[in-house]
């Protein structure tokens, strides 16, 4: 078996056996079907609330929960295996750096995928029933890609910060530092240039500062074909941008391939 498929079973495996998967898939799942059936119970009524409320909302909240799991999953990937000495066992094997590296992205990347298509599709197919088929599917797989590939991005990131430090206890606080910063300072930090700089900053220079933020990305795709009064902050300025929508996803991909490169290359020149 080739060496990068092998290393990939093998941890898809261990979040099946660790029901990484599982856990994943039932939070996604209640997460989209509750605001699919019930967002609209704060209205007194128990009805689907329109698609365009939902995707909003989905998008609001997936931002917070999709890096948070991703970096989880992951920031120990290399470090925990370097304490525990199967790191050095493992390279000892007829496998590469950069196998054993796409090997486990391809893994635990596919946890986070698979989780986010049933999850989500879920919602979608319970939306579908209760609206329209056909303006349903094609607003919810935009949606569960740019999902897919937040995640993605994010377990890009983990590998950095597990390639990066000696210790699990300072992987875990890295993580929790980078996850505070893309889905929370930087908006902040955001909303602090567009209110203290004085002639304020041009629609296309907000959006172009958003770029270097996958999680604001994810909502901009997503909130982009949306009703602007289901969109509020930051996002309801740019979200009329002249970028596409390939554009966009052009970007996120790079914001998925961009980390795992930064890391391969740590990972080359680390010492085990």
């Amino acid at each position: 078996m080739n060496p990068i498929w092998a290393v990939a079973l093998k941890e898809f495996q261990d979040g099946l056996r660790n029901r990484w998967f599982i856990s994943i898939t039932c939070i996604f799942a209640l997460l989209a079907i509750g605001l699919s059936y019930y967002g609209s119970v704060a209205s007194g009524q128990i009805t689907a609330p329109s698609l365009s409320t939902t995707i909003a909302s989905l998008s609001s909240l997936s931002v917070f929960i999709i890096p948070l799991i991703a970096l989880l999953l992951c920031y120990d990937s290399f470090v925990g295996e370097q304490e525990s000495g199967t790191l050095l066992l493992l390279l000892t094997y007829p496998v590469s750096h950069t196998q054993l590296l796409l090997g486990k992205f391809i893994g635990q990347g596919s946890i986070i995928t698979l989780a986010t298509v049933i999850g989500f599709g879920s919602a979608a197919i319970l939306l579908g029933f209760s609206t329209d088929f056909a303006s349903v599917l094609p607003a919810f797989a935009l949606f569960i890609l740019t999902a897919s590939l937040l995640g993605l991005s994010f377990v890009g990131l983990a590998y950095i910060i597990s390639l990066s430090v000696t210790e699990k206890s300072k992987a875990a606080g890295l993580a929790l530092i980078i996850w505070l910063f893309f889905v929370l300072i930087f908006d902040l930090a955001l909303l602090a240039i567009l209110i203290g700089i004085e002639d304020g900053v041009t629609q296309q220079g907000l959006v172009q500062l958003m770029l270097f933020n996958p999680a604001d990305l994810f909502r901009l795709i997503n909130l982009a074909a949306l009703d602007s009064g289901d969109v509020n902050g930051v996002l309801a300025v740019a979200i009329n941008s002249d970028y596409s929508v390939s554009s966009l996803l052009l970007m996120m991909l790079a914001w998925v391939v961009s980390p795992l490169l930064l890391a391969l290359f740590i990972f080359s020149r680390k010492s085990i």
